[in-house]
């Protein structure tokens, strides 16, 4: 509460910025002094709140998150010390059961391991600049698992918290949507990028956000607002919303599993009311479509195209109708493309719309229009990535460092330069071998949702396990068009759905393992 509150006050500038380091020092306390699975916790929920400390003036943009997730990962490990020894002498012991055992764990050292082999003829400092951040970002995926695994956080509560952090981005989404109409243009980016955006993210990320205009759609001199929240862009917001969904579903859903509990007819689990959690569903759809990000909407028939293969493989009758049930869904987010529209065709920011329906129907047209200017740029930007590719196969470019592709300056990456488009700026800055094990663990925490949903007999773990398929396959389309999840706040928030996943995925295959 603290915290929320301090950081509306730094965001509304009600007090100054500087509160943020009392308030770094109050936080970093409670990480060290709390019990582990309440600091835990603590962070999952304070992922979309987590600003940037000011401790210089040119140097105020290393976030709180970065110190919290550090303390809480050392405290793990020296409880944790024990076990970690033995299961590394277990894995020195014998080396070729290591994959087996441990398949994610092997593809992310694997990816760590390719990204410091990029680093040679490489700008060395932007590489381990980039490295550390990725480590950084992944500390919290042992703790989660292990915390998990050994009971110590209920599945109830690590859902609860994730829903919290959605809902705060999806109510100051819904604040930012309602300003459009209340002040003019100028008025809102004053606001939005020299104070919000300054307080979360730092100076240099402010003036950025101030000058480059990605918030916006345009259609000549009109434009409207692509809904970002407290999150830097319209790219990262949407894929924060998708990776809270399957904990939303989760609970919102669970009752009505566990009032019918077995022979779950489609006619029954769509008469069969769930709890409120339920109204959170279609407005994270019509925000997901607000957002503007045309990607996103396209992205969403990933999951409809596989449907159909997918329900083959299934044998239980229960598990096929709430597939069914949960794929149905996909219905209402189409449909709320109806009441997006109006929204997205009125006057904004006091500015009259001449051909305001033409603006939302120009938008969805130009998702399939090569000629386009953001399409064609993309284009252009995948030809000289793939080229690099080509040129720099094993290596690539060096992590962190592919604005050189585009011959641009390394300040040029925190203001977005990439592939649009994960997997080619994977193989870009790391090499084919660094895709290799990025996708090995991509597709590995993926199965891990379905395998949940399959095996699992806990009703919540189950709807878990499917949402976390269906909209992991939504999110993996989507960065077929952008790297977006290299955005903190997307990263911690697929960390933690990953660490869920595989603690559960271990637990049924634990149980399904008979013992003598």
């Amino acid at each position: 509460v603290i915290q929320l509150f301090t950081v509306f006050l730094v965001a509304t500038g009600t007090i100054e910025r500087w509160w943020i380091i009392p308030l770094a020092v109050l936080v970093s306390l409670y990480a060290l002094f709390a019990d582990l699975p309440s600091a835990t916790l603590y962070f999952i929920r304070a992922v979309p709140i987590f600003v940037a400390i000011p401790l210089t003036s040119y140097f105020d943009n290393f976030n709180l998150w970065r110190i919290f997730s550090g303390l809480v990962f050392l405290r793990w490990f020296f409880d944790y010390r024990a076990e970690l020894i033995d299961k590394l002498r277990s894995a020195l012991a014998r080396p070729k059961a290591i994959f087996k055992k441990y398949p994610l764990l092997v593809c992310f050292a694997g990816f760590i391991l390719a990204s410091i082999l990029s680093l040679i003829g490489a700008d060395l400092f932007i590489g381990l600049k980039r490295l550390i951040f990725i480590l950084n970002l992944s500390l919290i995926a042992p703790v989660i698992f292990t915390l998990i695994r050994d009971q110590k956080l209920s599945l109830p509560l690590v859902f609860k918290n994730i829903i919290y952090a959605g809902v705060i981005v999806m109510a100051v989404g819904v604040i930012q949507l309602i300003s459009a109409y209340l002040v003019d243009f100028w008025t809102f980016m004053e606001y939005w990028a020299r104070m919000v955006q300054y307080g979360f993210y730092g100076f240099e990320w402010s003036g950025i956000a101030y000058t480059s205009n990605t918030w916006f759609a345009y259609l000549s001199d009109q434009l409207s607002l692509r809904v970002f929240s407290t999150l830097p862009d319209s790219h990262s917001f949407p894929v924060v919303l998708l990776f809270v969904l399957p904990a939303l579903f989760a609970m919102a859903v669970y009752p009505v599993l566990q009032k019918l509990g077995s022979n779950l007819t489609l006619k029954r689990l769509y008469l069969t009311r769930g709890n409120l959690l339920m109204l959170l569903i279609p407005s994270a759809y019509l925000l997901l479509i607000l957002s503007g990000t045309r990607g996103i909407w396209l992205a969403s028939l990933a999951p409809l195209v596989i449907a159909p293969f997918a329900l083959r493989f299934l044998k239980s009758h229960d598990n096929k109708n709430i597939f069914k049930y949960l794929i149905s869904f996909w219905l209402l987010f189409f449909m709320l493309f109806t009441v997006a529209w109006p929204i997205f065709s009125s006057n904004q920011f006091q500015i009259a719309k001449s051909e305001g329906d033409e603006l939302f129907k120009k938008r969805i047209r130009s998702i399939l229009d090569l000629g386009e200017t953001s399409n064609l740029g993309r284009i252009l930007i995948w030809k000289e990535t793939v080229r690099s590719i080509g040129q720099n196969p094993l290596f690539g470019v060096g992590i962190g460092n592919f604005p050189v592709i585009l011959g641009q300056g390394q300040d040029t990456s925190r203001a977005g330069s990439s592939a649009h488009n994960l997997y080619l700026h994977i193989a870009a800055e790391t090499g084919l071998l660094g895709l290799i094990f990025a996708l090995g663990a991509l597709l590995l925490v993926l199965w891990g949702g379905w395998v949940v949903f399959r095996d699992s007999s806990d009703y919540r773990a189950k709807l878990y396990g499917l949402a976390w398929f269906l909209y992991f396959l939504w999110i993996l389309a989507y960065l077929m068009t952008d790297a977006v999840l290299f955005d903190e706040r997307a990263f911690l928030m697929f960390v933690i759905n990953a660490s869920i996943i595989w603690a559960l995925k271990k637990e049924v295959s634990t149980a399904a393992v008979p013992t003598s």
